[in-house]
């Protein structure tokens, strides 16, 4: 995420409004973080928090709060559903008959699996319980559910188990999205359990395709989860030729943006 301050004279409806903006952009984010960018105490901060979930515009988690669109009974269309489309579209070509694909979560993924193809015969790995439930409308794909505790922050499955189960993977394809990218930062996260599980489902993948609105980009968190040297697709809601992605390309020349 970014880390500029904001003026100490916002109003309180301007810092409620800067702070749902930022759940939103990044799907999830920690108290700690929003007292930063909001120039606030962490008080101030859960009080303004307690304040938007009643108004049902964010969810209050564990330490942080995410977007309510994320949750798995929200009827919220999501923060930028038709640019999360639009990315999902460009996903499309990449599937293949008897492909074996590790998928990660949230909500440009969930409109991914929307789009696939009723007719696709693929296996698809996830340890997100969103995706596993999103599936289930997909009657030919075959869907391998990693097991084990479930985080609150991320809703997906961490433990030994699937740490384990993903050392004995090798899949044709990973699909991942991410709450902040950067040229410098990579891809990265806040959440150490979720970051680990991202890292394990990386090296369990010939090839790796990173999903992100371009409101993430020149943004990063706190632990991170790769290089961008390390990720084969970047996926946004840009055209290719984007001056935006311009930089991102010059610093990574390997990469295909799609």
């Amino acid at each position: 995420m970014t880390t500029d301050q904001q003026p100490a004279t916002l109003t309180k409806a301007q810092r409620k409004q800067l702070i749902v903006k930022e759940i939103n952009i990044h799907t999830r984010a920690t108290f700690e973080h929003l007292a930063l960018i909001v120039n606030v105490s962490e008080d101030t901060i859960r009080r303004d928090i307690n304040e938007l979930e009643k108004e049902n515009l964010v969810i209050k988690v564990k330490g942080g709060a995410m977007a309510s669109a994320y949750h798995h009974t929200s009827e919220q269309k999501a923060y930028s559903q038709d640019d999360k489309i639009t990315i999902a579209q460009k996903l499309l070509p990449l599937l293949r008959k008897d492909m074996l694909l590790l998928l990660g979560g949230g909500t440009t993924i969930r409109e991914f699996i929307k789009l696939i193809p009723g007719n696709l015969r693929i296996t698809i790995v996830t340890a997100s319980v969103l995706s596993a439930v999103e599936l289930l409308d997909k009657p030919h794909i075959r869907t391998i559910m990693l097991g084990g505790q479930i985080s609150t922050y991320s809703q997906m499955s961490f433990s030994g188990d699937v740490f384990n189960q993903l050392s004995h993977l090798k899949t044709d394809l990973c699909i991942l999205g991410t709450n902040a990218l950067d040229i410098e930062g990579g891809f990265s996260d806040s959440d150490w359990d979720t970051v680990q599980v991202k890292k394990a489902m990386l090296a369990a993948s010939e090839k790796v395709a990173i999903v992100s609105i371009s409101e993430k980009l020149n943004s990063t968190m706190k632990i991170k989860i790769a290089n961008l040297s390390e990720v084969d697709y970047i996926v946004t809601e840009l055209p290719p030729d984007a001056a935006l992605l311009s930089p991102y390309k010059a610093a990574n020349p390997k990469l295909t943006f799609l």
